[in-house]
Order: structure tokens, then C-alpha cells, then sequence
């Protein structure tokens, strides 16, 4: 298999994911939708020994989640596109926004996440994982 591209808006900062994520899931929590700019936002976690950066500089900026950790994000300096973050909860993975894939045939998320935060009118599948 190929490894999947992901890139920012501008081509700049672009990063390669072999095989298969270890988990897609959907976040409804605030700080992800001010992040994205959407009321929600949808992430593939990878191991980091299965990513690579191919080329590009990103600028950074951390943040601590609801849940109290921090994670730091990489972003191009040049178009201000988040490509990928570092959770502290999970040193081993890097996670990677699925929307930089632009891939319409990549995988569905299996987990959806801080639910109580989610917009009455987004459906999300009822086949997948729900968090409160």
C-alpha cells in the first residue's frame, strides 16, 4: 500500500502515514471546533514510526484539552493549515487531520467524542463509538 499524503492548503508542509490509522474519530469539543473552524473535527491517529515529514516547515502552538493534557499542533507558516498534532497523552502517535488527506475514499470514523458538545443537528453514525 501507498502511504497516504497529507498536506496543508498551500502544498508546503506535507506529511506521509503508512498503513492503516489506529483510530479515526469525530471530536465535538470546543476547543476543536474553534480550532477547525466547524463544529466538529475528524482525526486519524497514527504510531509515529509510521508517519514521516517529507518536506515543509510548520510553526507550532500547544493547548491543553478538556481532558487536562497538552497537545502541540503543527501548522504551515505559510497558509496556517493544521496538518498534524502531538497529543502528551499518547507520546507514541502523532494524529493527523483527516481533511489534509483530502482523500474522499479514506476510512470512516469508528468513535465519536465529547458528544455534549455536539450540535443538535449533526448526525453522527450509530454504528460507531459515542463518548459523552
Amino acid at each position: 500500500m501507498n502511504p497516504r499524503l497529507a498536506t496543508c492548503s498551500c502544498g508546503q508542509l506535507r506529511l506521509a502515514c503508512e498503513g492503516e490509522p489506529t483510530r479515526i474519530s469525530i471530536c465535538h469539543c470546543l476547543e476543536c471546533q474553534r480550532r477547525t473552524g466547524s463544529v466538529f473535527a475528524v482525526q486519524a491517529r497514527y504510531p509515529r514510526e509510521r508517519t514521516r515529514l517529507l518536506e515543509g516547515q510548520s510553526s507550532r502552538f500547544q493547548r491543553r484539552g478538556d481532558s487536562g493534557t497538552l497537545a502541540t499542533f503543527h501548522f504551515c507558516p505559510n497558509c496556517s493549515s493544521i496538518v498534524y498534532w502531538e497529543p502528551e497523552a499518547f507520546p507514541d502517535a502523532l494524529v493527523v487531520a483527516v481533511g489534509a488527506f483530502a482523500d474522499p475514499t479514506f476510512p470512516a470514523p469508528t468513535v465519536s467524542v465529547y458528544e455534549v458538545r455536539r450540535h443538535g443537528w449533526v448526525v453522527v453514525p450509530e454504528s460507531i463509538e459515542h463518548y459523552e
